[in-house]
């Protein structure tokens, strides 16, 4: 929940975070974290935790692993880097642009490291997968990795 907590601020850096995108996650996360009647409560909680708007600051230590840290970058790029609110403006916006440096400067992951990831994402920009799709299928891989 709390690699949630973190891409979910980098989805409010922009200071908008729309009830479709909030939805579409709600439906993709819950079914990782739950099946059959527990859904419906994952889904509560998933929401409680995509509406709140808690500071990186807050967020970021309690990230355990190097792996989760990892993740959360390359999660947190997608997030940022998936569109923009206006034909007219960039992919990543200055609010954004922003948010980001707080979060690379808080994992304090090692510059090369942080170009591969950025690569790997901008790599899987090209494919038809939406966000939220690669979000969820990057969080499935995760919870099956740690859970061996």
């Amino acid at each position: 929940m709390n690699l949630l907590r973190v891409v979910a601020s980098m989805a409010w850096a922009d200071g908008e975070l729309a009830q479709e995108e909030v939805d579409v996650m709600l439906r993709e996360f819950g079914s990782l974290f739950a099946s059959g009647e527990q859904q419906e409560q994952i889904a509560q909680e998933l929401r409680d935790y995509l509406m709140q708007n808690i500071p990186l600051e807050e967020s970021i230590p309690k990230l355990q692993t190097q792996q989760e840290r990892e993740l959360v970058l390359a999660l947190g790029y997608e997030v940022i880097a998936s569109s923009s609110r206006v034909p007219d403006e960039p992919k990543i916006n200055d609010d954004e642009a922003i948010a980001y440096q707080k979060l690379k400067q808080l994992l304090n992951l090692p510059e090369a490291r942080v170009k591969e990831l950025e690569a790997g994402v901008d790599a899987q920009s090209n494919d038809s997968e939406g966000l939220v799709d690669s979000i969820s299928r990057k969080l499935g891989e995760f919870i099956r990795e740690i859970g061996k």
